[in-house]
């Protein structure tokens, strides 16, 4: 209702109870002005003196002629103004497009043409790069001596634009087995919310410091950064894995979260117990189990005296939704179930989208407010995946009895067998259970008979382990139809891994190729 002279307190309560990531960071400068923010290297920054950067570039911004909305492209390694950028975009309104250095020319010219930046700010590395993508004619911006000149002249005081906590922030990137990059909208809603349930799930107390080593255009370290900035702790910024300067903050420094990813978890380990890491104070480690070797994940909890992270989350879901439990130090878990995150709706539905029984595998359908803006100029994809209000994931759990989830597969990645639904990753977790496997990666091949057989690429860690050992390892823990019809040993570096360490099970497949039974 409007008063009479014309103040409408609807309004005011409603804008009173929306905030964005640019006002929480203004609000932990206030509260830890001259205390350390970020340090990159040699390079140490206050929160006074980062909010004084990030106007800096807020300002520049804005005298080129951007504005709330606009799309700033960045292609960069880790580095201190990754982060600034990343800020002045909050304050501004503008929407940060995370580049992926390690895509080929054609994947870039795609990521970069899909969001059409009015601006792409690079480090000088990748200036040639750009130049000779099939792009359209787009103002490029170098981290050269110029640029930072002229931003060190801008004015360090900016005032916060109008923005809704619905605005984007960022765009990540989701990467796929085929098919070009697709670019994910987080809110600034969305990554508050994130930045909760990261401190919920992996019960991080407030100031919980973060090494930000994963590359800044994932949501590992981009969701966490600006999560633990807008709660006070120190982001240490690593230009991708160093194994001794990893191990040198975290010999001096406490840390809350620290990013384990698949593909290095062993070599750190060994890396560690190498220097003798004696650590000042790790909460939880690692991430994504179910892609790790176990003994691996028992060696890592061991090195760095801290529980593993059992997640289960996705670019656009944040941790959520099944990230609130752990594994305790030095255990070889027997199994992989999660718990729930907080703050999410979970269904688990069949392909009609009704809800499966209990015990039943079914694609996971979630709402909260972690969760993404959709897909960037994906009407049909979006369609799709946000079918009757609830987020498709394209991931298959299954409900256990104790309410615990299991993670079965992925939705496209199923074998038919004679009619009958064979999950890859259920058949992996059984044989991942002898303590001679360092790990099993379960394919489909074409069948006569049965349309599709599975079949088990092994890595082994007792060479003296044979196939018919790991086909009897699933006699009572499987149906006959889901045991693999031939194993094959391979080494680790055989392995084909997209950048994110996710097994790319079609490269496998190939090889399988005139193998017929």
């Amino acid at each position: 209702m409007t008063d009479s002279i014309g103040f409408n307190p609807t309004v005011s309560i409603l804008a009173s109870g929306r905030t964005t990531i640019g006002g929480l960071f203004a609000s932990a400068v206030a509260a830890y002005g001259d205390e350390i923010a970020m340090v990159d290297g040699e390079r140490t920054i206050s929160f006074r003196a980062l909010n004084q950067q990030a106007n800096q570039w807020a300002n520049a911004f804005e005298s080129q002629g951007l504005s709330k909305g606009d799309r700033v492209a960045v292609l960069a390694r880790n580095c201190l103004e990754y982060l600034v950028i990343e800020l002045a975009a909050a304050k501004s309104g503008l929407i940060v497009a995370a580049l992926n250095w390690r895509l080929s020319n054609p994947e870039l010219a795609h990521c970069i043409n899909l969001v059409s930046p009015a601006l792409i700010v690079l480090q000088v590395e990748y200036a040639e790069t750009v130049q000779r993508l099939d792009c359209v004619a787009i103002p490029v911006w170098s981290f050269d001596e110029e640029l930072q000149s002229q931003i060190a002249n801008q004015d360090d005081e900016f005032d916060l634009a109008e923005i809704d906590g619905e605005d984007g922030l960022v765009i990540l990137y989701t990467s796929g087995t085929t098919g070009m990059p697709k670019g994910a909208l987080i809110s600034h809603r969305a990554m508050i919310a994130r930045a909760a349930v990261f401190a919920s799930d992996l019960n991080l107390p407030r100031r919980s410091n973060f090494v930000a080593w994963a590359p800044l255009f994932h949501m590992a370290s981009t969701d966490h950064a600006l999560a633990t900035l807008i709660r006070g702790g120190t982001v240490f910024v690593v230009d991708g894995y160093q194994s001794d300067t990893l191990i040198d903050i975290l010999s001096n420094h406490t840390v809350g979260w620290f990013v384990l990813m698949p593909g290095m978890v062993g070599d750190f380990a060994n890396a560690c117990t190498k220097r003798q890491l004696q650590p000042k104070g790790v909460a939880v480690c690692g991430a994504m189990a179910d892609l790790v070797p176990r003994h691996e994940i028992a060696a890592a909890t061991r090195a760095l005296q801290a529980p593993y992270s059992n997640s289960f989350g996705a670019t656009e879901t944040g941790l959520a939704p099944a990230t609130a439990s752990v594994i305790e130090i030095g255990s070889i878990p027997s199994n992989l179930s999660k718990t729930q995150s907080v703050f999410v709706e979970l269904r688990l539905v069949d392909p009609e989208d009704r809800n499966v029984q209990q015990g039943e595998p079914g694609e996971v359908a979630l709402r909260g407010p972690t969760l993404f803006s959709g897909y960037w100029n994906a009407i049909e994809t979006n369609a799709l995946d946000f079918r009757n209000g609830w987020f498709h994931m394209g991931d298959v759990m299954r409900r256990n009895s104790d309410g615990s989830l299991d993670y079965v597969d992925r939705v496209k990645y199923m074998i038919k067998s004679g009619g009958e639904n064979v999950y890859p990753a259920e058949i992996e977790q059984v044989i991942a259970r002898d303590p001679r496997v360092s790990e099993a990666i379960v394919v489909r091949r074409s069948d006569t008979r049965w349309g599709e057989v599975p079949v088990v690429f092994v890595i082994a860690l007792d060479q003296a382990l044979q196939a018919q050992d790991v086909l009897t390892g699933c006699d009572g823990h499987l149906a006959r139809y889901k045991h693999p019809k031939d194993v094959f040993f391979i080494s680790e570096d055989e392995v084909p891994r997209s950048t994110t360490g996710k097994i790319q099970r079609h490269e496998l497949e190939k090889r399988l190729t005139g193998d017929q039974h």
